[in-house]
């Protein structure tokens, strides 16, 4: 079986621990877009993790895991991480291996990264990792991939800083190379999971567009950047909050007014912890946008949701959530591509009764409030796809399943047992 994970809002969902819980089951974790831009926090046992290019699934001590052909990667950043997970007792050579498609991100890429942003007229508002630099030079067909580390004429192109860092981290990344379609093709009759990075509506061609990241984070990049079929994908999930987030700029028609809303949004980012992994910033935060999580389902095949951070409404009265957008009067329920119609949309939202209860101990869909399964039913209604898992805490163990993406059919079709 191949399951696929992809964030269903702007990144910062909870895929980490969603990859963390699923890979249970699986033999092999990919993840297959993005670099040390993305931040993934997983929770064990009290003890917090925060992973960046590494895939979650190296937790688990018999997996291995696969760093794909979509991903930028930084080799300086890539070997600190190691270290520190080395440094906490994970195991993790001969279980980590990079695709000799992936490319890689040199010293300067982040100050370019940087500079370009502060001249744009329109920051992005980027994590300056030198993500798109990378993905830029990729697209020019100027980059330079794992497999090239051993060609002599491609690596005699590159002098001074760039030939000494590549000097120091040439052996060491060679030695994880892999043939990443001959590794999928070999095991091809065991269970893979396949991690996203950032969140659908941060693809670069169905997100927010210019304020997106600069690779796939949709599930059709799954199969590109994994030396897979897209046949071969057999459930697509996606992960999203209960209330939406975003980092950097760009549209996001339900964020909270600092104004009129201003202790609403404190009280959603402080419970939340909402704020960034990678960059430390805090997360602009707003109302559960139903309209652009549709959207999300619709572009890339969701079969199911994942819903995290259901838990922070617990001592709230009433919460609320966008089901359209007005735009100049216009009432909108399909997601506009246009940024200045996004900009101007104001949120309709809907009310929901609170529950006034801890979620946390709750080990089933049976054994939740009422009203919290009136809201997740409402959430499926309005997007056509049913809610396959639930987090109520951020361990581990603090999730739930209504219909495990390992077992066949995972189809958008059926609704999940309670």
């Amino acid at each position: 079986m191949n399951v696929v994970i992809i964030g269903a809002q702007w990144g910062d969902e909870g895929k980490g621990k969603i990859v963390d819980y699923l890979a249970e089951k699986a033999q092999h974790v990919v993840r297959y877009s993005g670099g040390p831009n993305a931040g993934h926090t997983i929770v064990v046992d009290g003890k917090q993790y925060a992973l960046h290019q590494v895939p979650s699934g190296i937790l688990y001590p018999n997996e291995t895991v696969f760093l794909g052909a979509g991903m930028v990667i930084d080799p300086e950043r890539l070997f600190e991480e190691l270290q520190l997970l080395k440094e906490n007792g994970i195991d993790w050579e001969g279980r980590v291996f990079i695709s000799d498609r992936a490319h890689i991100i040199l010293p300067g890429y982040r100050t370019m990264d940087k500079e370009r942003d502060s001249k744009r007229k329109r920051p992005i508002g980027t994590t300056g990792r030198g993500i798109g630099i990378a993905y830029g030079e990729k697209a020019n067909r100027d980059g330079l991939r794992l497999a090239d580390l051993d060609w002599p004429e491609k690596m005699a192109e590159y002098t001074g800083e760039d030939k000494t860092f590549l000097d120091a981290y040439k052996e060491r990344l060679l030695a994880m190379r892999v043939d990443l379609a001959a590794k999928m093709w070999e095991h091809r009759n065991d269970n893979i999971l396949f991690e996203g990075a950032q969140g659908a509506m941060l693809d670069i061609d169905s997100g927010t567009y210019p304020y997106v990241s600069s690779g796939p984070s949709c599930s059709a990049g799954a199969a590109v950047g994994s030396g897979i079929g897209p046949h071969n994908l057999d459930c697509i999930l996606g992960v999203f909050k209960a209330y939406q987030t975003r980092v950097g700029n760009g549209p996001m028609p339900t964020e909270f007014n600092t104004t009129s809303e201003g202790e609403l949004c404190e009280y959603i980012r402080t419970t939340g912890n909402e704020y960034g992994v990678t960059t430390g910033r805090p997360r602009r935060c707003g109302y559960l946008d139903l309209v652009a999580l549709r959207y999300a389902c619709r572009v890339n095949s969701l079969d199911g949701l994942v819903l995290t951070h259901l838990d922070i409404y617990d001592d709230m009265n009433e919460i609320e959530a966008c089901i359209a957008y007005d735009i100049g009067g216009k009432i909108v329920t399909d997601f506009p591509a246009n940024v200045q119609a996004l900009n101007s949309a104001k949120p309709i939202l809907k009310k929901f009764g609170g529950w006034k209860t801890s979620l946390r101990a709750c080990k089933s869909y049976a054994l939740l409030p009422e009203n919290a399964r009136a809201y997740i039913e409402f959430i499926e209604d309005f997007t056509g796809t049913p809610v396959s898992i639930v987090s109520v805490g951020s361990e581990r163990n603090e999730t739930f399943v209504r219909q495990d993406p390992w077992e066949k059919p995972c189809a958008k079709t059926e609704k999940p047992e309670s």
